[in-house]
């Protein structure tokens, strides 16, 4: 079962946070801001551009972006985060792994277009270097806004009273739940033949063969890698943490001499090519090319027999899905934890409408204790899987409750007691950080008088 939202779709969505930017001087109309500074919080700077960047962002995802001076001082608010966690040493500061993380997923994105011109053009920007920087500066924000927050709320609990005070006065506001359903799976990858293996290795040894007798390793990588993170850069990941990448690659890369090339090494991708370009500590630059995996419809109608057989076992009460999910399934996330689905705020009540349109397919029609048939399905990192789901609940829409709801409710009331602890903590912070709000916003009405703060 395919949890993950695409990455392809979130990227898009997060690149609208800057798509403006390489359009904004071709729609410029005269007497109109170019763009300017809105605001400063300490050594960090809030563009305009940022401003409209960020509320179209959010609009595309389905928020209300009503009252501009409210989202202003949303973005204030997490700057002053972002600044603040900076300056803690606590936090490690992540900027190299930052920015080569930020090349990858552009690697990836370059990886979906023809050519490069064509993907700057649909994301609209003019350069790499653009895009780039958009893609860092967002993750960027991301990983110090959430480690700051996560030090300030750290020691943040709630107790059973607390929440009944939570629910007793908000229960009339909290949001009403939509239809749900708790789901178990058991997942397999079906498996290559050892001739259909021993085809892929001989495939990159014969690149490797290429490559000794003159062929560039670069070269041979664009042409035929399988990684869409790095095919386009000549197969290199530079300043690669150990620790980082999966135990076989990392292994191999880690055994060589610079310049070296390893045999076909194989892992959860794959079959690898590497050559370590650069160690140096405990960093190292490797460039690999990869040969996915991919099982052949004879090995996919193997796999799918093999889990009617455990399907069948499972009907006719000769064993649990709970322990069929322990023994054969290949999902780590789930095998262990009796193949339960948890959404991503790790609650086992997933809404129909955000599950993958192949799982509700599948359990359309089903009630609740029923077990799909077997059915084919793309894992993560595209792999195909054969499937079977059972359906152990079934929740129709309703409005919160604290007998039904508790834990709901509960994380409803520890979020309002950490945004509470994070409003404090502005507050005791502002005199000591330098602020500056341009007088374009000077009719706004903040919770913070972020001015009058200042001036003291």
């Amino acid at each position: 079962m395919n949890k993950n939202v695409k990455f392809s779709l979130l990227f898009s969505l997060m690149l609208v946070f800057f798509g403006t930017l390489g359009k904004a001087q071709s729609h410029l109309k005269k007497g109109e801001l170019v763009d300017g500074i809105a605001v400063v919080v300490g050594d960090e700077i809030i563009l305009e551009s940022d401003i409209e960047d960020q509320a179209n962002f959010a609009k595309q995802q389905g928020a209300h972006v009503a009252d501009k001076c409210e989202f202003v001082e949303s973005i204030i608010n997490n700057k002053l985060l972002i600044y603040e966690a900076k300056r803690d040493t606590l936090i490690e500061n992540r900027s190299a792994v930052i920015k080569e993380n930020a090349n990858q997923k552009y690697a990836q994105i370059l990886g979906q277009f023809p050519d490069e011109k064509a993907m700057l053009a649909t994301y609209k920007f003019r350069t790499s270097y653009e895009m780039k920087n958009a893609i860092e500066k967002i993750d960027s924000d991301n990983y110090y806004g959430q480690m700051k927050y996560g030090r300030i709320t750290d020691k943040a609990d709630v107790t059973p009273n607390e929440v009944t005070d939570f629910f007793n006065t908000f229960q009339y506001q909290l949001p009403e739940v939509k239809d749900e359903v708790s789901l178990s799976q058991i997942v397999m990858y079906p498996k290559l033949t050892n001739a259909h293996k021993d085809e892929i290795i001989a495939r990159l040894n014969k690149i490797k063969q290429d490559i000794l007798n003159g062929e560039s390793f670069e070269s041979q990588a664009r042409i035929y890698s399988d990684d869409p993170g790095s095919a386009a850069k000549g197969g290199l990941y530079t300043n690669i943490s150990k620790g980082k990448m999966v135990k076989p690659f990392e292994a191999a890369a880690l055994n060589l001499q610079e310049g070296e090339m390893s045999d076909p090494v194989e892992s959860d991708f794959g079959y690898h090519l590497i050559q370590l370009v650069k160690k140096s500590g405990k960093q190292y630059d490797a460039r690999h090319i990869l040969l996915k995996a991919e099982p052949n419809a004879e090995e996919i109608n193997t796999a799918k027999k093999e889990l009617d057989s455990i399907r069948t076992l499972i009907v006719d009460g000769k064993m649990s899905f709970k322990d069929a999910a322990f023994r054969f399934s290949d999902d780590k996330q789930t095998k262990f934890n009796a193949g339960i689905v948890t959404a991503e705020d790790g609650s086992d009540k997933i809404e129909k409408l955000n599950l993958p349109p192949t799982i509700s397919y599948q359990i359309a029609g089903h009630n609740k204790g029923d077990i799909t048939e077997v059915f084919q399905d793309t894992a993560p990192q595209d792999r195909k899987t054969v499937t079977i789901i059972k359906v152990d609940d079934i929740i129709p829409g309703h409005k919160l409750d604290i007998f039904t709801d508790y834990n709901r409710i509960k994380q409803m009331a520890l979020n309002k007691k950490k945004n509470e602890m994070v409003e404090k903590w502005v507050k005791e912070k502002l005199p000591n950080v330098f602020i500056s709000i341009n007088d374009r916003y000077k009719d706004c009405s903040f919770k913070t008088d972020w001015r009058k703060t200042v001036a003291k």
